[in-house]
């Protein structure tokens, strides 16, 4: 993972609404929440929770597909992962790897 790609996850999760919203996908596993769901959870305007989404969605952390008329979002697990690993990768080298 490159730097830029990092810091744009980790700045697209240092909003509380985003967090909160990433959390929730986590924990719903692939079968994700549809856009209006997530609104509705949220207690916050279609348009609102339209702009957190793209903004996740834009950083790699989340991915989304239709189902009939529903937009419907989860959490991208490889990505996550590969962000944790990112910043996991130099864990105590400076202390001969024992952490």
């Amino acid at each position: 993972m490159k730097t830029t790609d990092a810091v744009k996850g980790l700045g697209a999760l240092a909003q509380e609404t985003r967090l909160d919203i990433f959390k929730l996908l986590v924990r719903k596993g692939s079968s994700g929440m549809a856009a209006g769901q997530l609104s509705e959870h949220f207690e916050m305007p279609a348009a609102t929770m339209s702009f957190h989404l793209k903004e996740l969605s834009n950083a790699g952390l989340i991915v989304s597909r239709r189902e009939s008329r529903s937009i419907i979002y989860s959490a991208n697990y490889a990505h996550m992962q590969t962000l944790i690993n990112f910043l996991l990768e130099n864990c105590c080298v400076d202390n001969g790897g024992k952490c």
